[in-house]
């Protein structure tokens, strides 16, 4: 009975696509904004004595660094495709790196 709601429910066609919409609007900016926001929340949190700005500094740093890695793992993920590799072999570890300093 299982298997077969399971069937009913299953995909009846299989779409390949590389990315979500038309090429041209992944952009690697978005990502160093984020990162560039997080260096200088940090350098803000060390400049101040008060604990409650320092909070905030934590909170909105840590928001800066989520976006920062959505940005890196959407353009890891939906954009490149086999021949970014090829041209740049070491494409997977710089975004693996780049999302592991983001956390």
């Amino acid at each position: 009975m299982l298997s077969r709601a399971l069937r009913a429910l299953a995909p009846r066609t299989t779409a390949h696509a590389h990315c979500d919409i038309p090429c041209g609007v992944y952009d690697p900016a978005q990502a160093r904004i984020e990162a560039e926001s997080c260096y200088k929340i940090i350098q803000k949190y060390q400049d101040s004595k008060d604990e409650l700005f320092r909070a905030r500094c934590i909170h909105v740093k840590e928001e800066r660094a989520e976006l920062t890695k959505h940005h890196i793992d959407v353009m890891w993920h939906d954009y490149f495709k086999p021949e970014h590799v090829e041209k740049f072999p070491d494409l997977h570890e710089v975004c693996w790196k780049a999302s592991k300093q983001a956390s």
